[in-house]
C-alpha cells in the first residue's frame, strides 16, 4: 500500500499531559474504536495528523528513547491492514 503509514501509541512514553491536554480526543478522531492502539492511514493525513499532536502541551516530554506519545511507523511491504 504506497503512500500509508501507521500511527501507534508508544507505551513507553506516559505524557500523561498531552492525553489530558487533548491528545485523547485528537486520538480518538483517528482511531476507529475506544481501544484502538494503532491505526494505519495515508501518509499524508497521518503528518497532518502529528503536525497537531505537536501543539498540544506535553508532546515533546518523554524521554529520549520515546520522545513522544504517539510514533509514525512505516507499513512493512508485506504486512496486512
Amino acid at each position: 500500500m504506497a503512500g500509508m503509514v501507521r500511527l501507534a501509541i508508544d507505551f513507553e512514553n506516559p505524557a500523561e499531559a498531552w492525553w489530558e491536554s487533548g491528545g485523547r480526543d485528537l486520538w480518538e478522531s483517528i482511531a476507529e474504536g475506544f481501544d484502538n492502539n494503532d491505526v494505519v492511514l495515508d501518509e499524508s493525513l497521518a503528518r497532518s495528523w502529528l503536525e497537531q499532536a505537536a501543539r498540544i502541551p506535553g508532546w515533546d516530554d518523554g524521554p529520549e528513547y520515546a520522545p513522544h506519545p504517539v510514533l509514525l511507523r512505516e507499513l512493512d511491504p508485506d504486512e496486512e491492514v
